[in-house]
């Protein structure tokens, strides 16, 4: 079970005053409310002001109601309009001027207290964040002082794209851990690539920008309806590519290599996805997630590689009640060792092999009550490190990066004082084994900009150690003539091979066609 670790510094009580639009109060304002509350470090207030620029636009709640009825979604959620009562617990306090003001409305400061504004590509307010959204960007969220300065900065992420409610709410969970991380002073006011979004010409809230972005939001709820029956997310099919080494690999080119891939074969009653290698007992297996439509849910699946390629077909070796995926298969000890993902389980779990591949059994919860994404194990500077990224208080599943670090890989995990170390969905997710290439260290990295698995990238480590972390995105690999397909998801080699996979989009057939 993970430890905790250091705070980052003892802060004094600061009395900080939350600035809403009471006529565009929604459930993310309440659940920030309530996590600010239960912060030992802050005395909270709440200044709720009225018609101030940001907010929606009337027609996005009909919206949201249509996509939450057409797809079963659970109402009330974080996007969910609240009344002006709710704000009754908080009102009324009297804790004299505020330390610190955070303006979430655009509302006109006072001149002597530190005001932090909130915007999305530099546009403020919900409305900022949703034209994002539906221009098919990964908004970059930033909070900033009185004179635009960023003092936390992070890239947002969704799981679906397709479903704007969805989506939605995942950017307003993250954005309330990039307050709270700001909050802490664990927040990055850089992203690792770029530059972060400039606040719009003339001030963030200028009438003649605003009235720009009106007319922009009026036209949201025709560009949802062609979104939502023009996009087919779900009738992506996932594969498995793999190809013999043969000279430089995937790392060294940073392209595809020539030549190709190989899909591995499936019946059409399955899928394949999150290959992970292991070069054991004198040749090279292969496990992955094995999707059997059947089932319903996750297994994982093991094939060994021979001269000619997979010697038969993928066995499944574990199944629990839940879905498992990204089996994170290592060796150490003179033993083999998974760590399979299964995020509803809320831990992140060790197992170890009895019969090789198969014969998996339970050894240790590594981390408890965590919803973690693709757990990836590194060996390095004398110690066991282990990236994830966490889904906390809803939100995407990745875009925020967590690290730990324990002497044995079995633990007791030290959770590390700044996370998560990373909010970026370009970069944050695992996508495969760390690479140890000419002394540097070469982590292979989720793109989901564009959706999940939507491209590979392939970051340099720059900084690791129990203060901090850093990395560089040097590379990104996408679908295309190489890989056909719609997605370019994962990354990893072992014994002379090397494994890609994603997704193809299958050609949908007119009525009648």
């Amino acid at each position: 079970m993970a430890a905790e670790g250091p705070p980052l510094a003892t802060q004094a009580l600061r009395t900080i005053l939350v600035r809403l639009d009471r006529d565009a109060l929604r459930g993310w304002h309440l659940r920030l409310l309530e996590r600010l509350g239960q912060r030992a470090d802050c005395r909270l207030v709440v200044d709720a002001v009225a018609g101030t620029a940001g907010a929606l636009p009337a027609n996005a709640e009909l919206l949201f109601q249509l996509e939450a009825t057409i797809h079963g979604l659970p109402r009330p959620g974080l996007a969910t309009a609240a009344a002006p009562v709710a704000l009754a617990p908080y009102e009324g306090a009297e804790a004299g001027a505020p330390d610190l003001v955070l303006d979430l409305c655009g509302a006109p400061a006072g001149p002597d207290a530190e005001t932090w504004r909130l915007d999305y590509d530099g546009n403020p307010g919900e409305a900022g964040l949703l034209a994002a959204l539906f221009s098919g960007r990964a908004p970059v969220a930033a909070l900033r002082d009185g004179g635009g300065m960023a003092v936390a900065a992070g890239r947002l992420g969704a799981e679906s794209l397709t479903v704007m409610l969805v989506a939605f709410e995942d950017y307003l969970a993250r954005t309330i851990t990039l307050i709270e991380a700001a909050l802490s002073g664990a927040a990055s006011r850089d992203l690792p690539e770029g530059d972060l979004a400039a606040p719009a010409p003339g001030g963030a809230f200028d009438i003649g920008g605003w009235t720009a972005r009106r007319r922009a939001a009026e036209n949201l709820a025709r560009r949802i309806a062609r979104r939502l029956y023009g996009l087919c997310f779900h009738g992506d099919r996932w594969r498995v590519g793999w190809r013999r080494i043969d000279g430089p690999d995937l790392i060294d080119l940073r392209r595809h290599p020539p030549g190709g891939w190989t899909d591995l074969p499936d019946d059409g009653r399955r899928f394949y996805a999150d290959p992970v290698a292991l070069a054991h007992g004198g040749g090279v297996t292969l496990f992955v997630e094995e999707f059997d439509y059947r089932r319903g849910k996750g297994v994982i699946s093991a094939v060994r590689f021979g001269a000619r390629g997979p010697v038969g077909r993928p066995e499944p070796v574990l199944e629990l009640g839940t879905h498992l995926s990204y089996p994170f298969v290592f060796e150490a000890g003179g033993e083999v060792w998974m760590i399979p993902e299964s995020s509803r389980s809320a831990t992140i779990d060790l197992y170890r092999a009895t019969q090789f591949p198969g014969g998996w059994v339970h050894e240790a919860v590594l981390v408890a009550a965590v919803v973690a994404s693709d757990a990836t194990l590194l060996r390095h500077a004398g110690r066991w490190w282990l990236f994830a990224t966490v889904r906390a208080g809803g939100g995407s599943y990745s875009d925020s990066l967590h690290v730990w670090h324990a002497d044995d890989f079995r633990g007791p995990w030290v959770a590390h004082p700044r996370n998560p170390v990373l909010i970026d969905v370009a970069s944050a997710r695992p996508a495969g084994p760390i690479v140890h290439r000419g002394g540097a260290l070469i982590r292979p990295v989720q793109d989901c900009r564009g959706g999940y698995g939507s491209a590979l990238g392939l970051a340099r480590i720059l900084r690791l150690d129990e203060d901090g972390f850093a990395q560089r995105v040097e590379t990104r690999l996408c679908a295309g003539t190489d890989w056909p397909g719609s997605r370019l998801h994962m990354y990893s080699a072992a014994g002379g091979l090397e494994f890609i996979d994603g997704s193809r989009r299958p050609r949908l057939r007119r009525p009648g066609g």
